[in-house]
C-alpha cells in the first residue's frame, strides 16, 4: 500500500548540444521534472522525468512553441500531483490508472486540443509514476522482478547482464559521427526518417531525403561487422514517428532499401503512420513496431491485430506502469518488446535499463538492447552524470557500445529508485512548487 502525505515538484531546463530534429521539427532544450512524494512516515520517493512535447503531441509544439508547450506539460504534472496528494493506492499501477483520465481531460482543456494524445498526459506523469514506484519499493526485498505485481511478472525474462546501447542517428548527424559510433562498437542504429528538408510539408521531398539518408548510412555501416547479431552485420531501426501518409509511399522507401542491400538489415520500423491510422502492416516486409500509438493493452491489441510485430516500451516517456501492462499483453501474443529512449537523463535512463534487462532479446540479436541517446544530445551530460545517486557505477555508461550490468545493478535497480541528493536539493529550492 502506498500512502501519500505530501508532494513537491520542481523543473530544470537542460539545453541540448544542437537542435535535435524529428517529426519534421527540432528541440533546443528538454525540461527535467523532479517529483518528490513523502508517505505518512516521512519516507521520500523521487522521480525525475523528461518532457518532450514534440514527441508526445507535435500539435502542442506547433501551436504554442517549445517553451510554452513545456510549461503546459509541467502544469499537467502539477495538477496530477494535486490529485495524488493525501491519497493511497495498492500499487503504482493503480495510482496511474486513477490519474491518467483526469490529467488527460485537464490537458485537453488547457491546450485547447480536444483530442490531445494520451502520450502527452503519460509523458507528464512519468516522474510521478517513478516516485510512486520508489515509495512502493521501500521495505520490499529482492530485485525488480520481485517488485513487479504478479499479474504482469510473466512478461519478464531471465535477467540479462549485457544490453546493447542503441544510439540515435538524427537528421543532422554527420558521416564522421556515425563512423565514430560504429568504431565505438554500436551495432544497432536508430535512424530518424521522416524529415521535412525544406520545412514545407512536401512528402515527396521527405521520401527522397529518407532514401538518400538510408543510402549514406548503409554505405558507411557496410564496412563494419559485429559479433552481437545473428547475421554478423550492423542492423538498423528506422523511426518514422508517424510521418508517412500511405503504405504505397512507405513501400517505395523499402523498395529502395532492397535495391541498395539494406532491407535485410532493418530489424525494426517504428510508427510509420499516424497513430489514428488504421493501415494494416502485415504485408510490410520488415517488422513494424508500435510506440506513440500504444497507451494501454487495448491499443497493443489493436496494433498487433494490424500486423505490428514489436512494441516499443518507454518507462521514461509513458511510465513504467503502462510499460508493464503493454509488455504483459504483448508477451501473451508472442510479440517481442524493447525499451526506447526519449533523451532521458542518467537517472531515468537506468529506470529504462531496469526493465530492458528483463526483456528477451529481439530475434535478430544475441543480447538485449536499450536505446540511449542522452550522452549524444545534452550539453551538460557530465554534470548530469554526477547527479545520479550512484554516480560512477560501471553500468551507467556503455563499454564498447554495451551496458554491462552487475549484481549491484540488479540489487539497487541501477539506483533508479534511490534518492539523489542533487535532485533533492533542487526539489526544495525556492523554485520548487508545492502541489
Amino acid at each position: 500500500m502506498i500512502r501519500i502525505a505530501h508532494t513537491q515538484w520542481a523543473e530544470m531546463k537542460e539545453p541540448l548540444l544542437s537542435p535535435f530534429g524529428f517529426k519534421g521539427g527540432s528541440l533546443s532544450e528538454l525540461w527535467q521534472i523532479i517529483v518528490g512524494m513523502r508517505d505518512e512516515d516521512g519516507a521520500l520517493g523521487m522521480g525525475v522525468g523528461v518532457q518532450s512535447v514534440l514527441w508526445s503531441d507535435s500539435r502542442v509544439f506547433v501551436r504554442y512553441g517549445e517553451a510554452a508547450g513545456n510549461a503546459l506539460m509541467a502544469d499537467l504534472t502539477s495538477y496530477a500531483l494535486t490529485l495524488a496528494g493525501e491519497s493511497s493506492c495498492e500499487t503504482p499501477i493503480h495510482l496511474l490508472e486513477q490519474l491518467v483520465p483526469e490529467a488527460l481531460a485537464y490537458g485537453r482543456v488547457r491546450t485547447g486540443i480536444s483530442d490531445l494524445r494520451t502520450t502527452f498526459a503519460l509523458n507528464a506523469l512519468v516522474a510521478i509514476d517513478q516516485a510512486a514506484w520508489a515509495l512502493y519499493s521501500r521495505g520490499r526485498a529482492g530485485g525488480f522482478d520481485k517488485l513487479v505485481p504478479e499479474a504482469y511478472a510473466h512478461a519478464l525474462a531471465p535477467p540479462q547482464s549485457e544490453l546493447a546501447g542503441i544510439p540515435v542517428i538524427g537528421y543532422g548527424l554527420s558521416d564522421e559521427a556515425i563512423r565514430h559510433l560504429l568504431d565505438e562498437g554500436y551495432f544497432l542504429l536508430k535512424i530518424k526518417i521522416g524529415a521535412d528538408p525544406d520545412q514545407d510539408g512536401d512528402l515527396d521531398k521527405m521520401l527522397m531525403w529518407d532514401m538518400q539518408r538510408l543510402t549514406t548510412i548503409h554505405g558507411i555501416a557496410s564496412a563494419y561487422d559485429t559479433a552481437y547479431t545473428l547475421s554478423g552485420k550492423i542492423v538498423y531501426y528506422l523511426d518514422a514517428n508517424g510521418r508517412y501518409d500511405t503504405k504505397a509511399r512507405l513501400m517505395r522507401l523499402l523498395e529502395h532499401a532492397e535495391r541498395i542491400g539494406a532491407l535485410e538489415r532493418i530489424v525494426l520500423l517504428e510508427e510509420p503512420f499516424d497513430e489514428k491510422s488504421e493501415i494494416d502492416v502485415s504485408d510490410v516486409p520488415v517488422r513494424c513496431a508500435a510506440d506513440e500509438s500504444v497507451h494501454d493493452e487495448q491499443d497493443a491489441r489493436l496494433r498487433i491485430d494490424m500486423g505490428y510485430g514489436a512494441m516499443a516500451l518507454k518507462p521514461i516517456a509513458k511510465t513504467m506502469s503502462v510499460s508493464l501492462k503493454v509488455a504483459a499483453y504483448a508477451h501473451r501474443r508472442g510479440v517481442p518488446c524493447f525499451c526506447a529512449d526519449l533523451t532521458a537523463n542518467p537517472l531515468l535512463a537506468d529506470w529504462n535499463k531496469t526493465l530492458a534487462a528483463f526483456l528477451a532479446p529481439l530475434p535478430e540479436l544475441k543480447i538485449g538492447a536499450v536505446e540511449m541517446n542522452g550522452y549524444q544530445n545534452y550539453k551538460n551530460w557530465e554534470r548530469m552524470l554526477r547527479m545520479h545517486p550512484l554516480s560512477g557505477a560501471p553500468w551507467i555508461e556503455p563499454d564498447r557500445g554495451i551496458y554491462r550490468l552487475d549484481e549491484r545493478f540488479f540489487a539497487t535497480l541501477g539506483g533508479a529508485l534511490s534518492v539523489s541528493s542533487h535532485y533533492e536539493a533542487r526539489l526544495y529550492e525556492e523554485m520548487g512548487q508545492p502541489s
